[in-house]
């Protein structure tokens, strides 16, 4: 199994803005369970803004194997949301895979 976690930080926006855009991150990106193979588990935090955080939202994904996520980083549903309600929005993004 590979866990799949990245950080993002969202461009400057109003409060109202960026509470819709994270809010569509994390339909669309948790709409892919069980459409990509390998994708074991996808998850998007939203909420854990504490003052010490860095970063606003967090993805927390699970695959099968590092082959699984490579095919995940390629596969059209994939990439069609991170073109449109991911990367638009994003000033940085922070990743880190690993084997668990």
């Amino acid at each position: 199994m590979v866990k799949h976690i990245i950080l993002w930080t969202l461009k400057e926006m109003s409060d109202s803005e960026k509470e819709s855009v994270k809010a569509a991150i994390k339909e669309g990106l948790e709409s892919l369970k069980g459409k990509i193979p390998g994708l074991v588990d996808i998850k998007v935090n939203t909420n854990g803004r504490l003052t010490s955080s860095t970063a606003d939202l967090m993805l927390d994904s699970t695959f099968e194997s590092a082959e699984a996520l490579k095919g995940y980083s390629k596969h059209p549903e994939h990439v069609l949301i991170a073109d449109t309600k991911v990367r638009p929005y994003i000033v940085s993004r922070d990743c880190l895979d690993f084997e668990v």
